[in-house]
C-alpha cells in the first residue's frame, strides 16, 4: 500500500519544482520503477471478515484501498502531491473541473443557505449556482470582484460560503482573497477559490486564507489537452466534510486520467514559466496594437487588481484577455477563421495556444463589464512567440479588410 502525504527523505520546505519532481512518488516500494504504477481496480478482495470490516471502518483514511470509487495508491499519488504544492492537507480526484466545483460547492450547503459568488465566476459554475442549487433551495447572490473587505456587508446569518475566483473569468481582474476570507471567517463562512489560473504554482491558497483550493486539472495538471480531471485540495479542517461529498456523489476519476494528471504534475513548473513568458510578450505586444483597446492581462501594472497580484501571486499562467476598439462580427470572424496557429476551443492549459470571441457582459449580473468593442481570450501556448505575433499579425490585417 502507498504511503501517504510524505514521501522518502525529501522534507516540508522543499521548494515547488522540487515539490512536482518528487512528491506523490516512492520507487523504492514500486520495484524501483519511477513513476507509481496505474493500478485499474473496482473491486477489493479480503481474507477474512474481520479484514473487510476493518477496511470499511478506514475506507477515508490515508492510503486506505478499499474500493476502486474511493481510491486506489495511483489516486492517493496526485492527490498527495496537489496538496503537497499547495501547502494544504489532503486533495480528492474528481473526473472533471466542473466535477470539482460542484462537489465542493455541495459539500458545504443544504436547502435555506446561501452562497455568495463573485460576479466574474467560470460561467459553468455560475450555471450550477443558478440552476441546480437554486432548485434544491440555496441562494446564490453575486458580487462584485473588486469588493474586498466589503464584503462583510453582503453576508448574511446563512451565508455558508464565499466563493471566490482569482484572476476571474474571462475579464482577469485578481481579488483581495485575504481581505474577503478574514470578512468570511469572521461571519463563520467557508472560503472556497478556483485555482485553476495559478493552477497552485503561482498562488498559495491556504497561505492566504483559502480553506478549499478548487482545480479544473484538465488545464495546467494535465496540460496536453487529453484528458478530463479535477481536484479539490483543502485544509484539515475541511478534508472529511469534501471527501463525505465526493464519495456520496459517486465521483471518481479514471486511473489512466490520473496518470496523465501525474504524468503532467511534473513538467508543470518548467511549462507555466514558458506560459507565464510568452503570454506576457504577447500582451505587451497587443498594447501596441492599434486595434486593440487594452489588454487584461493581471502582470500589467493598468490590470484591475494588478497590485494584489503583485503582492500575493509569483507568475501567471498563459490565459489573458484583450477588448478591441470597436469592430463588426463580420471582422472579427474574419480575424479569427485565418488564424494558423491560435485555434479556437474551449478549455486552455495545453501546450497549444488558443483564441476565442467571448461576451462576458452576457453573463454578468452585478456590474456589466466596460468594453469598447468585442473581447477575445487568448491562451500563449509553448509556440515561439514571433510565430505567434506573425500569426495575430495576419489576423489584425484580415480584420481591418472587413472593418
Amino acid at each position: 500500500m502507498l504511503a501517504h502525504a510524505t514521501y522518502g527523505r525529501y522534507g516540508p520546505d522543499m521548494k515547488k519544482d522540487t515539490l512536482l519532481a518528487h512528491k506523490g512518488r516512492k520507487p523504492s516500494a514500486n520495484h524501483g520503477v519511477v513513476n507509481p504504477p496505474v493500478y485499474h481496480a473496482s473491486t477489493i478482495v479480503y481474507p477474512t471478515v474481520a479484514a473487510l470490516k476493518a477496511a470499511q471502518a478506514s475506507r477515508h483514511q490515508p492510503g486506505a484501498v478499499t474500493y476502486g470509487r474511493h481510491g486506489t495508491p495511483t489516486t492517493f499519488a496526485l492527490e498527495d502531491a496537489m496538496a503537497a504544492l499547495e501547502g494544504g492537507f489532503r486533495a480528492a480526484t474528481l473526473p472533471s473541473g466542473l466535477a470539482a466545483i460542484c462537489a465542493a460547492l455541495l459539500a458545504f450547503v443544504k436547502q435555506g443557505d446561501h452562497v455568495l459568488m463573485v460576479d466574474s465566476v467560470y460561467g459553468p459554475s455560475r450555471a450550477f449556482a443558478t440552476g441546480m442549487l437554486k432548485n434544491m433551495g440555496v441562494e446564490t447572490s453575486f458580487y462584485d470582484p473588486m469588493i474586498g473587505a466589503g464584503i462583510a456587508a453582503l453576508i448574511k446569518p446563512n451565508t455558508k460560503v464565499v466563493f471566490t475566483e482569482a484572476p476571474g473569468s474571462l475579464t482577469f481582474e485578481v481579488q483581495d482573497i485575504p481581505a474577503i476570507a478574514k470578512a468570511a471567517h469572521a461571519a463563520g463562512a467557508v472560503v472556497l477559490m478556483d485555482n485553476t489560473w495559478a493552477a497552485g504554482y503561482f498562488f498559495s491558497p491556504f497561505a492566504h486564507g483559502v480553506d478549499v483550493s478548487i482545480h479544473a486539472a484538465t488545464k495546467y495538471v494535465v496540460g496536453h489537452s487529453d484528458a478530463m480531471l479535477g481536484l479539490v485540495v483543502t485544509n484539515e479542517q475541511h478534508f472529511m466534510t469534501v471527501k463525505n461529498a465526493v464519495a456520496g456523489l459517486g465521483y471518481c476519476a479514471g486511473p489512466d486520467d490520473i496518470y496523465l494528471g501525474l504524468r503532467g504534475l511534473r513538467t508543470m513548473g518548467v511549462r507555466l514559466k514558458q506560459h507565464y513568458a510568452t503570454g506576457l510578450h504577447l500582451a505587451r505586444w497587443l498594447q501596441q496594437r492599434p486595434e486593440v483597446e487594452r489588454v487584461l492581462h493581471p502582470a500589467l501594472p493598468d490590470a484591475i487588481g494588478h497590485a494584489f497580484w503583485k503582492r500575493d501571486f509569483t507568475g501567471a499562467c498563459g490565459l489573458f484577455s484583450c477588448v478591441l476598439k470597436p469592430a463588426s462580427e463580420a471582422a472579427v470572424a474574419a480575424m479569427l477563421d485565418g488564424m494558423s496557429l491560435f485555434a479556437m476551443g474551449y478549455s486552455w492549459g495545453g501546450f497549444e495556444s488558443l483564441i476565442l470571441h467571448v461576451e462576458p457582459n452576457k453573463i454578468r449580473t452585478v456590474k456589466p463589464f466596460d468594453a469598447a468593442g468585442p473581447v477575445l481570450r487568448l491562451h500563449a501556448g509553448l509556440e515561439d512567440p514571433d510565430d505567434l505575433i506573425a500569426d495575430l499579425r495576419g489576423g489584425f490585417e484580415r480584420l481591418a479588410k472587413v472593418k
